[in-house]
Parts: structure tokens; C-alpha cells; sequence
């Protein structure tokens, strides 16, 4: 098992910054790639950015390009989503997901076999 907890969520103005991280622990020896997704109110959750271990090659959907960046500290088995340039459109539950193994696809939630308990991110217009 493989525990993963997110923290770095809140309430921000539109234009503004926030900082998301991801600490994983338990069976982490492991690990192809970690990933975010967002879900809103109403909403299916939905893919954001994720990130190989090696050699760090990341992947965003369209909205988030040039305004997101994902990173990760392989040593702490911690991720980062750095988000900028905030729109109310933004706000949602963010999620980090483990993704064990090579196969399937970074854009699907399918793909994953762990996730954390969610993040909330509020971005005020």
C-alpha cells in the first residue's frame, strides 16, 4: 500500500498563486509516474499534469499549460503542482495519483492505482 497526502490547498484571488504538494509513504519504493487531477462540484475528475520519475518527462492538459508546472523531489517521493495565473474556473478538488506501472495512459484516472484524499483549491473572482 502506498499512502499519498496532499497539502497546499486554499483560497486564493484570481491571478494568484498556490503551491500544491504530494508526500508519498508506505510501499513507495515503486513508482512509474505521479499525476494530479481535479474534480469540481458536478463534475468527472479530470487530469492535470503528471510526471515520470525518470526522466522527469511531465504532461498538462491544454488549460493548465504555461500557467501550471509540475515537479518532483525523487529523495522525498514528493511531488509539486505550482500553480499561477489562477482562474475561478480552477476551483475544484485536486488530487495526486500513483501510477505504479508503464502502461496506460497519464491522462486517465484508470491508469492510477493510489490517491490521496484531495486538496481544495478556491479561486475567487
Amino acid at each position: 500500500q502506498v499512502q499519498l497526502v496532499e497539502s497546499g490547498g486554499g483560497l486564493v484571488q484570481a491571478g494568484g498563486s498556490l503551491r500544491l504538494s504530494c508526500a508519498a509513504s508506505g510501499r513507495a519504493s515503486s513508482s512509474y509516474a505521479m499525476g494530479w487531477f481535479r474534480q469540481a462540484p458536478g463534475k468527472e475528475r479530470e487530469f492535470v499534469a503528471a510526471i515520470n520519475w525518470s526522466p522527469g518527462t511531465t504532461y498538462y492538459t491544454d488549460s493548465v499549460k504555461g500557467r501550471f508546472t509540475i515537479s518532483r523531489d525523487n529523495a522525498k517521493i514528493t511531488v509539486y503542482l505550482q500553480m499561477n495565473s489562477l482562474k475561478p474556473e480552477d476551483t475544484a478538488n485536486y488530487y495526486c495519483a500513483w501510477k505504479t506501472y508503464w502502461g496506460g495512459s497519464y491522462y486517465s484516472p484508470n491508469s492510477y492505482d493510489y490517491w490521496g484524499q484531495g486538496t481544495q483549491v478556491t479561486v475567487s473572482s
